[in-house]
């Protein structure tokens, strides 16, 4: 199987190592794509950088590399970025899981899908939210707050444009992270759940699951 893992806002491909392991000690493909301005790729941050941009990233990860066949999984922010996705290559992807993540509705944007992100004092990158915050163990914490980096507020204000690709994809799994509140998240199980074409699961940890329970979340990503 070929799994492309899509992180969320603040975060970069670091995140997805343990459960990147995991696959490909069973022998699968596995693609973490840090997205534009973050991670490593923080000093890169055009003015115009957006969702867009975001959603263009994995779409050529996917193109350039040829894959096929992809098990696509976001992360929180990456729930926007992966339905994006769906609108391009549609045709390339097996299966979806939407990880405690964002399942927008078309003309939806972060902000409106029920996230929160406040510009700092230059009105345009977003501080990351702390480790504690999403209730990371507590092992991990000074390490993933020593990884986030800025992000801009562009992010999280661009609205999508969707036809519904995303829903056309035979297999669709939501995870539920039920150690982290948010009511946007919540939402977006209900209407998971109240859709006969989702797998839904919830899983007990905090928001970064792909660092609590990664042996978990493998296994979830191996039966999508």
């Amino acid at each position: 199987m070929t799994f492309v893992l899509v992180h969320g806002a603040w975060h970069g491909g670091w995140c997805w190592q343990r459960v990147a392991d995991i696959l490909l000690a069973h022998g699968h493909r596995v693609f973490a794509p840090t997205l534009t301005g973050l991670g490593e790729r923080s000093h890169v941050v055009p003015p115009d950088l957006t969702l867009s941009t975001h959603i263009m990233d994995v779409v050529n990860e996917v193109k350039w590399k040829d894959l096929d066949g992809i098990v696509l999984c976001g992360h929180s922010y990456g729930g926007l970025v992966i339905s994006g996705v769906a609108e391009h290559i549609a045709d390339r992807i097996a299966a979806m899981v939407y990880l405690d993540a964002f399942v927008p509705r078309d003309g939806e944007s972060l902000l409106d899908a029920g996230g929160h992100a406040q510009p700092g004092p230059d009105g345009v990158m977003v501080t990351p939210i702390s480790a504690t915050y999403f209730n990371v163990n507590a092992a991990d914490r000074d390490w993933v707050d020593a990884k986030m980096t800025l992000q801009p507020i562009a992010c999280f204000r661009e609205r999508l444009t969707l036809s519904g690709a995303h829903e056309t994809i035979a297999s669709k799994t939501y995870v539920r992270a039920t150690g982290f509140a948010l009511p946007g998240f919540d939402a977006c199980r209900e209407r998971c759940r109240a859709n006969p074409d989702w797998r839904v699961l919830d899983i007990d940890c905090g928001h970064d699951v792909m660092i609590d329970k990664p042996l978990e979340l493998a296994n979830i990503l191996m039966t999508a």
